[in-house]
């Protein structure tokens, strides 16, 4: 086997782990982009099978989500909604419940990352000039949006993969998700409380915070149009219209506007989000060509390790995705997976999702929840992140691998 296949493979997947490379200004797409370009320039991928490679219904469904989303933040929708639960703030264990039941129903719709981007400003804004500490709250955003978003299809960028992929049908699986994700949401919910107790409820001295805000004001209207659009893809997704075309569609109904221009809702689109998709197919369509994924299941098959067990399945997804991102970590391992196996592509999709609560690097919309925060003044340490979301993923994944032995 070439070398240079996996070698590109390897250091590709480790700046992404990393998040940059020392001395440049590259990001993660950035290094996932120039995977790609080193797999098609030595020749391990021709430019046919680069474009093969990228899987254009999941891009399309999660492109158009991104334009349902921009309408009802360009609404106001999102900061109304904060807003409202500002009210209960002087009841904070009240205030944190509220928090992420809307954050995890939210993100089972319009995926996790956007929430954590509409969300993590207005809490803080509301939290910091009454003094409360915002350690807990934010925590509470960044779990349960990974959390919910393990509901549906359409709730995170690796979910969209998976179902478009996997070819898996909205209803049945969100029946299968729905166990595990409440239960989860209920223990990361008592276990913040009780690892916060009282800090919670004491404010502290009060904060300054300059207000530069420059959301959008609450549009009734503008608001109606984002939620109708998304009841009426809640409705095709039960329907054999291929989700992409379905989402597609009603996208472009949405960009016909008198009041929004469609520049104003294309600006919102995170063209990183999809080039990193894009530029990650690419990689792994270069080390498959090489045979290394062949290699290593046929490793793992002589050792009785093999991704068709659950539990093998679920830490396997559990620790790539902390090691890459979860997004990363499933675009390889699809490539495992067998099709006519249902139940091996839930696990994956549940287990690389609650994954992400793991540390701060196993999800995108714990990034953006450390990187708004920390704008504002506010910082969430690696450490503290870990004390709450390792207990977490751990009573997940065991509510997950429970449930599945009930549902053998």
């Amino acid at each position: 086997m070439p070398a240079g296949a996996p070698l590109i493979f390897v250091l590709t997947y480790a700046g992404v782990a990393l998040g940059h490379i020392p001395g440049l200004k590259l990001d993660r797409t950035g290094i996932a982009v120039l995977g790609a370009i080193a797999m098609v320039s030595g020749g391990f991928v021709s430019l046919r099978q680069a474009v093969a490679a990228i899987d254009f219904p999941t891009i399309l469904l999660l492109y158009a989500l991104m334009i349902v989303s921009a309408q009802l933040r360009l609404g106001g929708f999102y900061t109304r909604i904060a807003k409202h639960l500002a009210a209960s703030l002087s009841r904070p264990r009240l205030f944190l419940l509220l928090l992420m039941l809307s954050s995890a129903g939210l993100s089972a719709l319009l995926a996790n990352d956007i929430i954590c981007l509409a969300f993590t400003p207005v809490l803080l804004y509301t939290l910091l000039p009454e003094g409360y500490l915002a350690t807990p709250f934010l925590l509470g955003l960044a779990v349960s949006s990974n959390i919910g978003s393990a509901a549906t299809l359409i709730g995170n960028p690796q979910n969209m993969l998976i179902g478009q992929v996997g070819r898996l049908a909205f209803g049945p699986f969100l029946a299968f998700s729905i166990f595990p994700v409440v239960f989860s949401l209920l223990a990361g919910y008592l276990l913040i409380c009780w690892r916060y107790g009282g800090k919670m409820a004491a404010p502290m001295a009060t904060s300054r915070v300059s207000d530069d805000r420059d959301w959008p004001p609450f549009n009734a209207w503008q608001s109606a149009k984002g939620l109708l659009a998304v009841a009426a893809l809640i409705g095709l997704f039960f329907t054999p219209t291929p989700r992409e075309l379905s989402a597609m569609a009603v996208a472009g109904v949405l960009l016909c506007s008198r009041r929004l221009e469609s520049r104003q809702i294309l600006k919102l689109v995170d063209w990183q989000l999809l080039t990193l998709f894009c530029s990650l197919f690419v990689v792994v369509e270069g080390v498959t060509n090489a045979g290394l994924p062949q290699m290593v299941m046929a490793f793992l098959g002589r050792h009785g390790l093999t991704l068709t067990h659950p539990p093998i399945l679920t830490l396997t997804a559990t620790a790539l995705s902390n090691l890459v991102s979860n997004v990363p970590a499933t675009v390889l391992l699809i490539k495992f997976l067998d099709p006519r196996r249902l139940l091996e592509w839930y696990i994956l999709a549940i287990s690389s999702t609650f994954a992400g609560n793991l540390m701060l690097v196993g999800s995108i919309a714990n990034l953006i929840v450390v990187e708004q925060a920390g704008a504002m003044g506010v910082r969430l340490t690696f450490g503290e992140h870990l004390r709450i979301g390792a207990p977490i993923t751990a009573l997940s994944l065991l509510f997950l691998l429970g449930w599945l032995a009930i549902h053998h």
